[in-house]
């Protein structure tokens, strides 16, 4: 916080009321590619996130510095004036959540000086963009007193996201950075919105992210055309069953009524869905009968569905897993699009260094990769930071 205050001083100067804004990162517990199928997720917000100093101006001025990208220097901007520029880079994020607050109707006519720290891993999956676009959102709301409802607010996060920046992402992210809570995760109807906090008890273990630092070159691809291939499976399914998304059939009905999606590959991407979305609802019940094994159990199972039915993982995901199930995870699984990226696993507190040496080693024989690894807690959504004070 020092090094952001002596950082917003030589952007902006000193004097007036300079507050701290924090938003978290997040992680995907289990629930993978369901949620654009009308089904369950399960994330958790992190104690890392993105920091902001920000001070009121009496202006219609946003001039915002990060000090993640020094390069790029201060971005101004007017707020009647908001329109996305490629060259300014990530401020299209806090830029987009100022329009998309201004078009919803709220009176937001006064801007902000805001510096900018985030301490997520580059290009770790843990959701940047989310987190610096609802810790704008809490600074914009707490200026001009606009008290706008938290689910609203993560809307138009992601509406910012959507149409502003042009990212096509699921509400999933904002939602978990915007109404998270500390030691909780979030069972989230991706459908209604509708959601449950469920508790989440680590005594002897803690969560570990490990990133491939592989890039994820086919996952955009791979991801339209896995939603292509989900399209067609629903409409199939729709000439015996009634349902809007994959996520509302239950695994019963699925298997009653398989036969009927003629193209087998097909078939096993709707597979996933279905048995993932029952296996995020289950996994809120291993948690509430204490039971972090019976979670354990499956996320792996996810991983292998991951794997083998959706086949969005990739050799670097596989090796980093089986190196985490080899070396004592109580339950690993790639989290995210797939392709590179991250893998989230449930590890014993005592074996922790072992298990980072371990896999490591494991995994950099397999792939000639260096894995990075997080120890991450569950933390708080986004908020001023005072509030805890």
């Amino acid at each position: 916080m020092k090094q952001m205050i002596e950082a917003f001083y030589e952007q902006f100067g000193s004097g007036g009321d300079i507050q701290s804004f924090f938003a978290p990162g997040r992680v995907n517990l289990i629930g993978e590619h369901t949620d654009y199928n009308g089904g369950h997720v399960f994330p958790c917000a992190l104690s890392v996130g993105t920091y902001a100093a920000a001070r009121k101006r009496s202006d219609a001025k946003l001039r915002l510095y990060s000090m993640n990208f020094p390069e790029l220097g201060m971005i101004e901007a007017d707020l009647n004036e908001l329109v996305y520029e490629q060259e300014q880079e990530w401020a299209n994020y806090p830029k987009g959540v100022a329009a998309k607050i201004r078009e919803a109707g709220y009176p937001l006519s006064e801007g902000a000086d805001i510096v900018y720290y985030g301490n997520i891993p580059n290009g770790a999956g843990l959701s940047s963009s989310a987190s610096i676009e609802l810790v704008t959102g809490v600074v914009l709301d707490a200026f001009a007193g606009l008290d706008i409802d938290r689910v609203e607010l993560v809307k138009l996060a992601q509406a910012a996201e959507n149409e502003f920046v042009g990212v096509n992402c699921g509400i999933m992210d904002q939602f978990a950075i915007g109404k998270g809570e500390k030691d909780h995760a979030l069972l989230l109807n991706c459908q209604t919105l509708e959601y449950q906090k469920t508790p989440i008890h680590l005594e002897d273990e803690t969560l570990v992210i490990a990133n491939t630092n592989k890039r994820r070159g086919l996952a955009d691809s791979k991801y339209n055309e896995r939603r292509r291939e989900c399209g067609e499976a629903l409409e199939q399914l729709k000439t015996e069953l009634e349902a809007g998304f994959l996520g509302d059939i239950s695994v019963e009905d699925f298997e009653a009524y398989k036969h009927v999606i003629d193209d087998p590959v097909t078939r096993k991407r709707a597979k996933h869905v279905i048995y993932e979305n029952a296996r995020t609802i289950e996994a809120v019940q291993k948690l509430n009968a204490g039971d972090i094994s019976g979670l354990g159990r499956l996320m792996n199972e996810s991983h292998r569905s991951l794997r083998d039915d959706y086949e969005v993982t990739g050799h670097e995901l596989d090796a980093l897993v089986e190196a985490a199930w080899e070396e004592g995870a109580v339950g690993s699984r790639m989290t995210g699009a797939g392709f590179g990226g991250c893998t989230i696993s449930i590890v014993p507190k005592a074996d922790i260094e072992t298990f980072k040496e371990n896999v490591g080693k494991q995994y950099y024989k397999q792939t000639g990769l260096e894995a990075d690894f997080y120890v991450v807690e569950i933390g708080d959504g986004a908020k001023r930071l005072e509030e805890e004070e």
